[in-house]
C-alpha cells in the first residue's frame, strides 16, 4: 500500500496547474471518476487531503489505482470534456444523469418538399429538430398553428424534384379539403412552399414576433395596393398567430433568447429544470433528474445541468437566469440573478416546474413501494426532531374520563407508521382518585415502562402523548427522572376545535414547523385520532358496563346467564320483579323459580 500510495504522491506532485479533466481508475482498469478542475494540481490534491475528507469521498479513493489527465486550454473547455466523458464512461462514482423517458419534438425534413411532423427519435439525418416538449399539448398547438397557417403537406410520399417536372404526381383529397396546396402538381411554386417551410421554422424557434410583424407589413402592402381579398386572407393568418402568442407569451416579448434553470435537491437525487426563453414564450421545458454519488452540492450539480443541457440543445444564449451563481467561465455566458421583474417571473416557474417533477416522481415511486414513504416520513420526523435514529417504533398515550368517573388511558402502537394492533394496551386507572389527568399519565406511563424494562422488551423511538406541555412534562418525570430512561418526547396540541394545531418537542418544549398541508402533518394527526379513538372506545365500554349493571346482580342464584335469560323473557327488571311464582318455575324451573322469587320479594319488604 505504501508503493501505490507514493506512486499516486508522485502523479499528483507533478500535475501541470493548468485547466484539465481527470480521471481514476481502479485496480482493473475501470474509470470510477471524471472531473474537471481550473487546476489540476490543486484540485486532485484536495482528494487526498484527509481532513477535507467526507465518508463517500474515502471510499473513492481508497479504490483509486491511477489517475490521468488530459490538459486543454480553456476552463469552458474542461466543462465540455467533462461532460463528454462522464456520458461515454458512466463512471461508478459520478452523478448519473437518469434520462428514461423521451419527450417528442417536431421535425422538419431536408428533402425537396420538406414535411412537418412529431416524432420520438432524434439525431436522424435528413432532418431539422425543435423541442423536446415536455408539455404535449403545447408541441400541438404549435403544429396546427404551422398546418393552418402554411399548409405543409401531410402525405409521406418521398417527392423529387424530377418527378414534379415531370408530372409524376396528381392531386388528392388533402387538396380539395384544404390541407395542402399541393406543390407536387405545381398549384403552389416551390420557392413559396420553401418560405412558408422557412416560417414554420421561426414560429417552432419562438421567433413569433417576426413572423406576425412580417405578416402585417404584407397585409398593409396589399391593401394599399387595393388587393383586398389577398389582404383578407393575410389578415386571418395574422390573427391565429396573435391569438398563439397572446396564450403562449409568459412574460415580456423584450426577453429574447435566454436560459432558464432551477434546481430541487435531495440526500440521494436533484431535480434540474431548464427553459429556453424566445421572444417571451417558452418554446421548451425540460427537467431532469440526477442520482447523487458523492454528496455534491447544488452548485456542482447545477453546473453539470447546465452544460449538459445547453449542449444537448445546441443553446447559443448569452445569458441564463439562475438561482445562485454557478461556476462557470465568466466569457462563457452571463448570469443572472434575478430579485423581481419578468425573470424573476421566469425563475418562479421554472421552480413551480422542479417542484411539481419531483412531486410526480415522488408519487410514482410510492406507488410502486409503498414502504418508501413510510420511510420518507420517518426520515422527516427523525430530521424535524433531531431524532438520534429511525423512529420505527412509535407510541402514543391518551386519557378518557368524565369528571374522574371510569377513568381509562390507553397506549397504541405505530410500528412503521403503521398501527400494530396487537400491541394496543389498556389502562384502568387505579391509583388517582377524581379528575386528574397529569396524575393519570404518570400512572400509566409508569406502569407501561416499568413492565417494559423488568422483561428485558424493546423501548419505543419515541413516545407522543394526546396533549401540550404539562403531559409532556409529566411523560418526562416518570421517563427520565423515575425510570431513568432516555426516550425522545413528544407531544401533539388541539385548538379549541379539537383540532391538532402543532407538535412539540424537547426541554422547555418548542413548536416543530410543520405544514398543516403536508403528508407528515397529515400522518401525525392521524395517529393522534386513533389513540383518541381506542381511549374513548374503551372509557365507553367501561361506562356502559356499570350503567346496566342492576338489582339482579346482588340477588343469590342469578348470575350472568339467568340475568340473560330473565331479561330476554321479561324485558326489564320491574316485570322481573312482577313475575309470579308460577312464570318464574316455568322459565327456571320450581327450585330455582321459587328461590329467586322468594329473593326478589324479600328485598322488596
Amino acid at each position: 500500500m505504501n508503493d501505490l500510495q507514493a506512486y499516486l504522491k508522485g502523479i499528483v506532485n507533478n500535475l501541470p496547474e493548468t485547466p484539465g479533466c481527470y480521471q481514476y481508475l481502479d485496480d482493473s482498469g475501470t474509470i470510477i471518476y471524471v472531473g474537471k478542475a481550473k487546476n489540476l494540481k490543486k484540485r486532485v490534491s484536495s482528494y487526498f487531503n484527509k481532513e477535507q475528507q467526507t465518508r463517500k469521498t474515502r471510499l473513492l479513493v481508497a479504490h483509486i489505482r491511477d489517475i490521468r489527465y488530459v490538459v486543454v486550454k480553456t476552463e469552458e473547455d474542461a466543462l465540455l470534456l467533462e461532460n463528454n466523458l462522464i456520458k461515454r464512461y458512466k463512471p461508478h462514482y459520478n452523478v448519473l444523469l437518469k434520462d428514461d423517458k423521451t419527450y417528442p419534438s417536431i421535425a422538419i425534413t431536408t428533402e425537396y418538399l420538406p414535411r412537418i411532423f412529431k416524432t420520438r427519435q432524434r439525431g436522424k439525418r435528413g432532418a431539422v429538430y425543435f423541442g423536446p416538449y415536455s408539455h404535449v399539448p403545447t408541441m400541438y398547438a404549435l403544429l396546427e398553428l404551422c398546418r393552418e397557417l402554411y399548409q405543409p403537406r401531410p402525405c409521406h410520399t418521398n417527392i423529387t424534384k424530377e418527378d414534379v417536372e415531370n408530372g409524376k404526381y396528381n392531386v388528392c383529397l388533402d387538396y380539395h379539403i384544404r390541407h395542402c396546396k399541393a406543390p407536387c402538381v405545381g398549384k403552389q411554386s416551390h420557392d413559396e412552399y420553401m418560405q412558408n417551410i422557412e416560417a414554420c421554422k421561426e414560429i417552432l424557434k419562438g421567433n413569433t414576433a417576426d413572423v406576425a410583424r412580417k405578416m402585417r407589413e404584407k397585409m398593409t402592402a396589399l391593401a394599399e395596393e387595393l388587393r383586398f381579398e389577398e389582404a383578407q386572407e393575410i389578415k386571418m393568418k395574422y390573427d391565429l398567430i396573435e391569438k398563439y402568442r397572446a396564450k403562449s407569451e409568459v412574460v415580456s416579448s423584450v426577453l429574447h433568447n435566454i436560459d432558464v434553470f432551477n434546481i430541487e435537491s435531495e440526500e440521494k437525487v436533484a431535480f434540474i429544470n431548464y427553459l429556453h426563453v424566445t421572444n417571451g414564450c417558452i418554446n421548451q421545458a425540460f427537467t431532469f433528474e440526477y442520482k447523487k454519488k458523492l454528496d455534491e452540492t447544488d452548485e456542482e450539480l447545477l453546473t453539470l445541468g447546465i452544460i449538459e443541457m445547453r449542449e444537448r440543445y445546441d443553446s447559443q444564449s448569452k445569458e441564463i437566469v439562475v438561482p445562485f451563481h454557478v461556476d462557470l467561465p465568466g466569457d462563457m455566458v452571463t448570469q443572472t440573478i434575478p430579485q423581481k421583474g419578468d425573470k424573476k417571473k421566469l425563475l418562479d416557474l421554472s421552480k413551480l416546474n422542479v417542484k411539481q417533477y419531483k412531486f410526480d416522481r415522488l408519487k410514482q415511486a410510492e406507488k410502486l413501494n409503498p414502504e418508501q414513504k413510510q420511510t420518507r416520513l420517518m426520515k422527516e420526523i427523525q430530521t424535524d426532531l433531531g431524532l438520534p435514529k429511525l423512529p420505527l417504533h412509535i407510541e402514543l398515550f391518551d386519557n378518557s374520563n368524565i369528571s374522574g368517573a371510569d377513568a381509562v388511558a390507553a397506549c397504541v402502537v405505530f410500528e412503521r407508521l403503521k398501527p400494530a394492533k396487537k400491541e394496543y394496551r389498556k389502562y384502568n386507572i387505579k391509583t388517582v382518585v377524581g379528575p386528574d389527568d397529569y396524575a393519570s399519565m404518570k400512572e400509566v406511563v409508569r406502569r407501561r415502562y416499568t413492565r417494559l424494562k423488568e422483561e428485558g422488551k424493546p423501548l419505543p423511538d419515541l413516545i407522543i402523548a394526546d396533549g401540550g406541555r404539562g403531559q409532556m412534562e409529566m411523560i418526562r418525570e416518570v421517563v427520565e427522572d423515575e425510570l431513568h430512561l432516555q426516550i425522545p418526547i413528544a407531544g401533539l396540541a388541539k385548538d379549541d376545535r379539537h383540532r391538532t394545531r402543532e407538535m412539540l418537542y424537547g426541554f422547555p418544549p418548542a413548536i416543530i414547523g410543520i405544514k398543516p398541508e403536508s403528508q407528515l402533518f397529515r400522518t401525525l394527526t392521524q395517529m393522534q385520532d386513533e389513540v383518541h379513538r381506542f381511549a374513548i372506545s374503551f372509557h365507553r365500554d367501561k361506562r356502559s358496563k356499570r350503567q346496566i349493571a342492576s338489582e339482579l346482580d346482588n340477588v343469590p342464584g342469578i348470575g350472568p346467564a339467568t340475568k340473560q335469560q330473565l331479561l330476554k323473557e321479561f324485558k326489564s327488571v320491574k316485570r322481573i320483579k312482577e313475575a309470579s311464582l308460577i312464570e318464574l318455575q316455568n322459565l327456571l324451573g320450581i327450585t330455582r323459580g321459587q328461590k329467586i322469587y322468594e329473593n326478589l320479594h324479600t328485598n322488596d319488604k
